[in-house]
């Protein structure tokens, strides 16, 4: 791997690695550990409007890398943007919610950069190397770099981070968590309408909080091989719910709040006002009634095809009639493992009362 040096001069490359290290057109993509470096990635704002998630998948092909020490990167960043965060348990409206934060002037929203699960990744594996709170201080930094003047930037981690969360919020004692996730029938009707695909995609998640121990539910290791698919989904979303209590227990009301997207979808105008004035960034209601108004709240996330609310309530209750016998019968079985265990199943301090 070749590391760009700090003179540049690579055809089509900034002149200076700072050029890149200050614009945050230049997205920090990937982290090496290996070579304690940085790939920087040229994502335009356009580009971020366009992305579902900021994955290769869904970036334009072909984009290089500039890859860049470490030190180098961080040497020649500029004074950061306000940081803030979205976690959330996954089919909740967060990539709905990380697209209404794209606005010029107040804010722009990063929907689940990579680097963020190589640093999980990396935990799970060990994690040797140069040191990892340090490591996370610099991707925070570098994600944290401002796309306009006076604007802040929201952070959506993928759902795969989400044990990163208190190490994330302990590194930027400024920065508010906002903790988004489905109500549990919602949520698990999310899961069997996406079929195969939906219903390995929580094991594998289920696999990943194990690995970091943020599942304590009185299960043993062999009882998830005799859960149905939805029964290890509602594991996750306990388990979830665990976690976010922890973080408003460990953090407090003032700088984590929770939020389900019933909620959000009842009444967007209400849950932005909300949210701008948690973030001490208030928006005034002309500026907030453009957004919820706006292709954030009127087009697919993943498909972007034209969908509002409407067309949302239509397709989770097609799904509810489709597998409602299954869902039900799950949701009972997690509450009774709710009450069993101590979880409740409404998080604390909700963004709106």
């Amino acid at each position: 791997m070749m590391l760009a040096s700090l003179s540049g001069g690579q055809s089509g490359r900034p002149t200076l690695i700072e050029d890149a290290a200050r614009d945050a057109v230049w997205l920090a993509h990937r982290y090496d550990p290996g070579h304690d470096a940085v790939h920087l990635l040229p994502v335009p704002r356009g580009e971020h409007r366009r992305a579902t998630f900021l994955t290769d998948e869904y970036l334009p092909a072909g984009l290089a890398p500039l890859v860049v020490r470490r030190s180098d990167a961080i040497a020649a960043a500029p004074p950061t943007a306000p940081l803030h965060f979205v976690f959330h348990s996954a089919f909740c409206c967060s990539t709905l919610l990380a697209r209404a934060f794209d606005r010029p002037g107040w804010a722009m929203g990063l929907k689940e950069p990579v680097i963020l699960n190589d640093m999980i990744g990396w935990r799970r594996r060990g994690g040797q190397g140069p040191d990892m709170a340090q490591v996370m201080d610099d991707v925070l930094t570098l994600l944290a770099r401002p796309f306009g003047s006076g604007e802040m930037v929201c952070v959506k981690p993928s759902t795969a981070a989400n044990a990163l969360a208190p190490a994330m919020l302990t590194l930027r004692d400024d920065a508010c968590a906002l903790l988004l996730y489905a109500p549990l029938r919602t949520y698990l009707g999310s899961i069997a309408r996406k079929g195969l695909d939906g219903r390995l995609w929580v094991r594998t998640l289920l696999t990943g909080m194990i690995d970091d121990r943020l599942v304590d539910l009185g299960f043993g290791p062999r009882d998830y091989l005799g859960q149905t698919d939805l029964q290890v989904a509602a594991v996750g979303w306990l388990a979830h719910q665990q976690l976010f209590a922890r973080l408003v227990d460990q953090f407090g009301a003032s700088r984590v709040r929770t939020l389900d997207s019933a909620t959000l979808m009842a009444d967007p105008p209400a849950a932005l006002a909300a949210f701008a004035s948690f973030t001490r960034r208030p928006l005034d209601p002309v500026a907030i009634a453009e957004i919820a108004a706006g292709p954030a709240f009127r087009t697919h996330s993943k498909s972007g095809a034209a969908f509002d609310s409407r067309d949302r309530a239509a397709e989770l209750r097609r799904g509810d009639t489709l597998h409602a016998d299954e869902i039900e019968k799950v949701a009972v079985w997690a509450e009774a493992v709710a009450a069993a265990t101590g979880v409740a199943t409404t998080a604390p301090a909700p963004l709106i009362d």
